[in-house]
């Protein structure tokens, strides 16, 4: 059987001494790049690349050296979980001195896109947040059934969630399903922050990822989880149109009270209210 192009490591840890060799040339020796993502904040360049037999991949090479340390971060978390929900590392790849991660293609759309030159306004009409926001809400409510599943096994590894936000989340409008991406920040937990805060969107951000020296556990994960389900389950960004429940809400309260010890103790906790929420 030939090499695979992507996954197999002779093919993909390219020894070539030439200064031209790069990421990006690679690819474009092994298949074809129908879209490439360039304008990102987070340091790295990314690529849908489809191969002469057809199959699509998502090659995401980091380019600055946060971005480097980010994708060693998840390329560890990734070999720890595993969910199908959550869109895998499967392999590295080296050129000439430039590593990239390679990751089975997802249709979707990301919720929220967040580029270097700015934000774009997930309050517009016809952006894909919008969209969702106005999907039936049995939809979005399987959309975070989805996710807070995935944070079951998130927990189960003995892993934290780190700048998890609606960019995190690509969603399927056609097939009615939401993945996980770019989840690099993920890390064993609990650990004593040692930077003045986290990196992540303040939206989505428990008060203990601003202070340094501060725990961050599952209890700060549980306030993230209850974040996404505030600003999910509501038709806006101005947190006025909540489309759950009376006793959903409640659950979402407690979930991202200001004190820790005041929260669910665990995501299955977390998960297990708000079951039992939607049955009430």
């Amino acid at each position: 059987m030939p090499p695979h192009p992507l996954l197999d490591t002779a093919a993909t840890t390219t020894a070539s001494a030439s200064a031209s060799a790069s990421v990006e040339s690679h690819l474009r020796r092994v298949g074809r790049i129908f879209t490439a993502f360039r304008d990102q904040d987070s340091g790295c360049v990314s690529y849908g690349v489809r191969l002469p037999d057809g199959e699509r991949w998502f090659v995401k090479e980091a380019v600055t050296d946060g971005a480097r340390r980010s994708l060693e971060r998840a390329w560890a978390f990734h070999r720890a979980v595993r969910h199908p929900a959550i869109v895998p590392q499967v392999h590295r790849i080296s050129v000439h001195g430039s590593r990239a991660v390679v990751m089975p293609w997802r249709e979707g759309e990301v919720l929220y896109h967040s580029t270097a030159h700015g934000t774009t306004d997930r309050t517009a009409p016809g952006s894909p947040m919008a969209r969702f926001r106005a999907l039936p809400l049995p939809l979005v409510m399987r959309a975070f059934d989805r996710i807070l599943d995935a944070h079951l096994a998130v927990e189960d590894a003995g892993h934290v969630a780190v700048d998890f936000y609606d960019g995190s989340l690509l969603y399927d409008f056609a097939a009615g399903t939401v993945h996980l991406i770019d989840l690099d920040e993920y890390r064993p937990g609990p650990f004593v922050l040692e930077e003045e805060r986290l990196p992540g969107s303040r939206r989505f951000m428990a008060p203990e990822e601003f202070v340094r020296g501060a725990t961050i556990d599952i209890r700060t994960t549980v306030f993230t989880l209850g974040r996404a389900a505030r600003l999910l389950l509501d038709a806006g960004d101005a947190e006025r149109a909540w489309r759950g429940s009376r006793a959903q809400l409640a659950v979402v309260e407690r979930a991202t009270r200001e004190d820790p010890g005041e929260r669910f103790g665990s995501v299955r906790r977390f998960a297990g209210a708000w079951a039992a929420a939607r049955r009430s």
